[in-house]
């Protein structure tokens, strides 16, 4: 019973759903009143999915449907592990695993791919277009965003569990003490932004120009599913980077936040390859530079 209630309601489904789409509110919300419109209510985004749910779901013809149909719930499935995870570390230490942050990263690899799989898996072009874009997306910010998470490891004398990188943080200095910490924790930012495909590395789903991308062909349950996953993850991926590099402190949470929302709000979209140039040239420099700085104990 403990752990059914440990997965379905907290810090599993229930709680990061229901966080991750306040947070989409809150997105929407400050998104409006900077374009002088009023915004959505509170209950937008939960509406927006109940009503999915009740669509219908239309596989489009030539798909390749068992897999069209099960990329939406990897991503998701991946979503939520890794919100278990990572809360079991905060509350729970002595819950965790061993080499949990390689597992964590792992599945935050997942809902990228389930988008790449889902797009080419329905056949459509501009779908196959969008997923084109979202692995191109992938294999730039993926790199620089390792190097960044790994240089708390280096700070941390090699420490990979969460639970330890945790303890170390509250027994020595705050890890933004580093120069290299504060350099990773910026590369870091930026590239969860592209993995949040957030504006301005939203051109994987560019509706001025793909009209959707990989997604064009979703509805229904499915489609659903896809934006209860990326809500859900704009909750877990700001919570990953206070683990890994605030020491798990909440009060910097909504901070992160923020920065995001406003990175999405201020800055118009770069095109595919601008964003690979951007994250395989500065970004990746910063992150090796932030690395080596950490070797150096700095």
């Amino acid at each position: 019973m403990k752990n059914i209630f440990y997965f379905l309601i907290f810090p599993g489904f229930l709680f990061t759903a229901v966080v991750g789409l306040l947070i989409t509110w809150v997105d929407r919300k400050v998104t409006a009143r900077l374009q002088w419109r009023v915004g959505p209510p509170w209950y937008q985004p939960f509406a927006d999915f109940f009503k999915l749910l009740g669509k219908e779901l239309i596989i489009p013809e030539g798909s390749l449907k068992w897999l069209f149909l099960l990329c939406p719930l990897i991503g998701f499935i991946a979503v939520l592990l890794v919100s278990i995870i990572l809360w079991t570390a905060i509350i729970y230490p002595a819950g965790g695993f061993a080499a949990d942050l390689i597992v964590v990263l792992y599945l935050s690899m997942l809902p990228a791919l389930s988008v790449i799989m889902g797009g080419f898996a329905s056949k459509n072009p501009l779908a196959s277009l969008g997923a084109s874009r979202e692995m191109k997306m992938a294999l730039s910010y993926e790199l620089p965003f390792l190097i960044s998470v790994f240089v708390p490891v280096i700070i941390a004398r090699g420490e990979i569990n969460l639970s330890g990188l945790l303890e170390f943080q509250q027994r020595n200095i705050h890890f933004l003490a580093h120069p290299s910490l504060i350099l990773a924790f910026i590369t870091a930012i930026i590239c969860a932004q592209a993995k949040l495909t957030l504006i301005p590395f939203d051109a994987p789903e560019a509706e001025a120009e793909i009209m959707g991308g990989a997604y064009i062909e979703y509805s229904g349950a499915a489609l659903a599913f896809y934006k209860l996953t990326r809500a859900m993850n704009f909750f877990v991926m700001p919570v990953f980077l206070a683990v890994i590099f605030l020491g798990g402190n909440m009060f910097f949470l909504p901070l992160i936040i923020v920065v995001m929302i406003i990175l999405k709000n201020t800055n118009p979209r770069v095109r595919i390859d601008q964003a690979v140039k951007f994250f395989w040239g500065p970004v990746a420099a910063i992150a090796v530079l932030a690395a080596l700085l950490a070797f150096a104990g700095f």
